[in-house]
Order: C-alpha cells, then structure tokens, then sequence
C-alpha cells in the first residue's frame, strides 16, 4: 500500500483565502445576516476565467443566496464589505448575477512564491484525502503472454492516478487481478506444451490455429523442458493440463511484471481469480445476496435481436441487477454450476471492497458494456446500510501505433502485437508516460514515434521536459557567472514575472481537483500551460534585455528572478514526479 506522507507547512494561497470567505461568511452569520445552517460544500475558491477581472473569484454568494433567502448581489456586497477587511484585498468587484472577484496586493502572491521554495517537493501535497484507503485496480491484462501497447495507455493512467491520490493524502492500494481461471490459460498450457515439445527436438511446425504462436512462449517450453524432461511428451492432457497452466500463468506474470518495471509501474497486490474461486469466494459473495434478497433463482431473458433455434430458458441463480440501474438482472453462474465472467467479478470486487473505503477500476473502452453491472454489484455488496462505497470505472481508449504517420506493423516476435518492452526501449519511459496522459484516457490516441520524440513546442513531453532543462540550465549559468537564486528582494518582481506565479500558485488546487475527479491528465495539462508561460516569459529577454533572467549589473533584480525560475522548476519537478516521469536537467 503506498502511504500518505504527513507534512507540516503552511496554507497554499487558494486553500488559505477559501479559509478566508469561510470565516467572512461566518460573520455575516453571527451578525445575523445569514443563518447559520447553510451548507457550504459548494462554494468555491478559484481563478477567475479571464484573468482581466482579477485574482480569485467566490460564487459564495451565487450558491447560498437562494437558501439564505436573499439576493446574490446583495449578498455578494455584504460579504465584499467583510473581505475588504483582510489586508490582502486591494480590491472586489461584483461580477454578473453574483460572482464576486477578488484582487491582491503582490505581497499576496510573493508569499506563495517563498510558500514554494520552503515545501520544495512537498509543495501542492494535501490532506484532502484523510488517509481513506482507495483500491485502484489497473492493467490486469489476461497472463497469456507480453504486454503490448493495447495495455499501456491504461497502466500509465492507473499508476499515475494511484500516485495522485497518495500525493492528496490517501491511502492507495495497486492491485492487479490476475484473470488465471479462464479457458485462456487452458490455451495458454497447450500453447506451452507444445514449446515444451519443440525444447525437447520436436519438430512442431507451424503453432495450430487457436493456440498463442508467440515466440515469448520458447522460454516457458525450455524451462518446462528442464524441469520435467520427457515426462509430459506423450502423456494424456489430463496429466500435465493444470499443472502447465501454472506454471506457464507463472512464467508469464514475470514476464509482465519485468514488462511494467519499464514504465516504472509496481503493484501492491496481485489477485488471482483461480485462487478467489478456489477459496469459495463467489459463494460467499452469493450467500451474502441471497441473504438480502438479492439474488434468486429464476429465468434468465432471451438474448436480444434474432434468438436461436435451439436456445431455451434455464434457471439460474440472477442478481438483482435492476434494483441499481442495470438493464437487466445477471447470471452470476452457469446452468453447469460454473460461475460466469459476471459471477468471479462480482466476488473479486466484494474481496476489494473489505480492505478498501472507495474502489477505482481502469478498463479498455471495449469493456464499456459491463460498466453498469459491476456497479450495480458494488453499490448491493456494500450498500447494506444505504451508503455503498464509492465505485468508479474509467474507461480507457486504444492506442494507435504510427511512424511518420504510417501504421506501424504487428511484432514479429510477439506474433500478433507490438510489445510494450519494444516501444519504451526505442523512445524511453518519460515519453511513453508523459504521451499516455497528454490526452483524456477516453480521447482516441496516436502514438507516432517520430512526433513523440520531436523537439517542437507541439510535442508536449519535449516542451515541458525542455522547460524544466531551460531552468537548469539558467541557474548552472548563473551560478557560474557569481549569481544565486534570493528571495530578499522579491518585490523588485514585475507584472510579467507575478503572472508567472499567479499560474504556478494554481497547483496545489489542480492536484486537490484532479484527485477528486481522478483525471491525473488534468496534471499533464497544466504543467503544459505553465510550461507555456515559463517559455513565453523567457521569449521576452530575447528583444528586452531588461527582462532576462540574469541581468548582469542588478544583482538584487538578478536573484529574485533566479529565486521564480527555481520555483517554476519545483513545481514542474512535482507534477512530473505525479506523472512518473522524470525531469529532465538538459536536452
């Protein structure tokens, strides 16, 4: 389980002004302006949409007016009136039917300047979580064979959102549910036998149709080879079925853990559906049901569109999927007594919800269909008490594999995909990762390896990795020219250079916003933006000396400019560091 880290330092600036209309709404209560049972939990702190009408904007007014039995703009004036108090203030303005926008002094946001450079890589950490346990389940491709692309977009997403939820003070666990019970594996161990035959000098020639015919299978064949000699060469299946489909399930569990090491991704906890079976889970979980009447006996519909000549009603064990949105009710076994994919499901989810307050699942868009019955299935396994457990699934579009623009064609060693493996070592893991979430997960996605590589300003991961090069690069300068970031004369900082930390003040309430919506692209896409901004302002000095970050015979001007690109640094690292990439200090 990762952790939350417990920190001490103080109130971001967004955090500390919605501090701040808290307790201005909490005068206007005790002088009887407001009553006092109001509730709050929609008010908001944030940046106005245009910056031209200010520094932060409240819809305080907007939300509880109407509750309060009053007027938004006269509410909006009187709490105006109460925040002017705050020193801070320079100036409100009402704006629309309520809004009401705040300016501050530059002191204002120097301080969150200096808040950064003293939290460093805690800066934009927070406690919103309490320490409640999320489950985020990801990847748990089926272990019949290497990762390959059609896998990664979900694994970077699931792994960078598990890091985002720990960074916002929760406790996350990884899990991967290892899919080991389905007649895949039992295709799996003929595919291995027969690479256990070929080590032993069988000629097998082509792979038979419907077996896995992957060259990754050889080293399973040989190690199975070692073990057992020629034991299983000619015996029945029956003999070596279960037990190659073991081992080979095993063989290539390590195979995809080495895979995902090159992302950098690592679970906590690996799940077996074989082992949830064998250990009478899905019973359990039905026992559970039928005690609360949620499942029964009855007959399963007829499937919809053109029904077959043969089919007829069976009875089988339905839960009551209806009762929480689902279209209709679900088998959760077969009429063989076997349970269905629906049926170890529903029992995997019931073993999540034990250990876990809140449970996310990362999906490939084509599992879409199954989304409602799975949250029918959590909302009735851990609602008894009429609060189920917060349950979300995100769906996760394909990759397409381009070069310069082209289809990139099927691997030869993998017989039917392009490795994962293949493509990080060809562009590195920063760049796959970065790619991965620089577009909402269910936006469809090309990957071209030129354009992922390319030094342009529309390849994001080379513009942000490039920002964070360029403030490297301008503090080595400076340091070997006799200059040093310093915060002593930060007020020598101009509006062009305030702009820059009015945007980097924003992280700490683009990590609390991310984490609740559970979009880690919403980190990827602000680091562009203030990547954009650190460009822009450098882009200055070229036809404005004054403006460069050293200024050669200001020392004073020189370090406080020295003391905000460092900070923009720090800020770049923290995100990056979310996103599971490194930053980079040249290019």
């Amino acid at each position: 389980m990762t952790e939350t880290m417990t920190f001490s330092a103080p109130r971001p600036l967004f955090a500390e002004f919605a501090a701040v209309i808290d307790a201005a709404l909490d005068a206007l209560v005790a002088a009887g302006t407001l009553p006092g049972d109001l509730p709050r939990h929609a008010v908001t702190t944030e940046p106005p949409r245009d910056p031209a009408h200010g520094d932060l904007s409240t819809n305080a007014a907007m939300v509880l007016a109407k509750p309060a039995g009053t007027n938004p703009r006269a509410l909006a004036t009187l709490l105006a009136a109460e925040l002017g108090r705050d020193p801070r203030v320079v100036a409100t303005e009402i704006a629309g039917p309520g809004f009401l926008n705040l300016r501050l002094t530059p002191g204002a946001w120097l301080g969150e300047l200096r808040l950064i450079g003293q939290a460093g890589a805690d800066y934009g950490r927070s406690a919103m979580g309490g320490g409640s346990v999320v489950n985020v389940e990801y990847v748990s491709a089926n272990p019949t064979g290497p990762m390959h692309m059609g896998h990664c977009r979900g694994a970077v997403v699931g792994d960078a959102l598990a890091t985002l939820l720990a960074f916002a003070g929760h406790r996350v666990i990884r899990e991967y549910y290892i899919n080991d019970a389905g007649g895949q594996v039992d295709v799996l161990a003929r595919s291995a036998h027969v690479r256990y035959r070929e080590a032993l000098g069988e000629a097998v020639g082509a792979i038979p149709e419907g077996l896995y015919p992957g060259d990754y299978l050889i080293p399973a064949g040989q190690a199975l080879a070692a073990e057992f000699g020629d034991r299983y060469v000619a015996a029945p299946e029956s003999e070596w079925l279960a037990l190659f489909r073991t081992r080979a399930v095993a063989a290539m569990m390590a195979m995809i853990r080495d895979d995902l090491a090159l992302l950098g991704i690592h679970h906590d906890v690996f799940s077996s559906e074989a082992e949830l079976q064998a250990t009478g889970k899905p019973a359990l979980a039905e026992a559970w049901l039928r005690a609360h009447d949620l499942v029964y006996d009855g007959l399963l519909e007829a499937p919809k569109g053109k029904v077959a000549e043969d089919w007829e009603p069976v009875e089988m064990p339905l839960f009551r999927s209806t009762r929480f949105g689902d279209d209709q009710d679900r088998p959760i076994r077969k009429s063989d007594g076997n349970w269905t994919y629906f049926g170890a499901d529903l029992a995997y989810h019931f073993q999540k919800a034990e250990t876990a307050d809140a449970l996310v699942d990362i999906w490939g868009a084509d599992h879409a269909g199954t989304v409602k019955r799975i949250r029918a299935a959590v909302a009735a396994l851990t609602g008894a008490e009429g609060h189920p457990k917060p349950f979300e699934v995100k769906l996760v579009q394909m990759v397409q594999l381009l070069r310069d623009g082209v289809p990139v064609k099927m691997s030869k060693r993998a017989g039917t995909f392009v490795t994962l493996a293949d493509v990080v070592r060809e562009v590195g893991k920063d760049v796959v990762r970065f790619t991965m979430l620089s577009r909402k997960p269910d936006a469809q996605m090309d990957f071209d390896f030129a354009k992922v590589v390319e030094a342009s300003k529309d390849n994001p991961v080379f513009y942000v990795q490039y920002c964070h090069a360029r403030v490297c690069s301008t503090l080595r300068k400076a340091s070997a020219e006799g200059f040093a970031p310093g915060a002593d004369a930060l007020d020598r900082l101009g509006d062009e250079e305030l702009a820059l930390v009015r945007l980097a003040a924003q992280f700490p309430r683009v990590i609390e916003g991310a984490a609740q919506a559970r979009e880690p692209h919403r980190v990827a896409f602000y680091l562009y933006d203030l990547a954009g901004a650190f460009h822009a302002y450098w882009n200055l000095g070229n036809d404005r000396p004054d403006k460069r970050f050293i200024v050669a015979d200001d020392q004073a001007l020189t370090a406080a400019r020295l003391f905000l690109a460092a900070q923009v640094g720090q800020v770049i690292r923290n995100g990056l560091a979310i996103l599971g990439v490194a930053a980079a200090e040249e290019l």
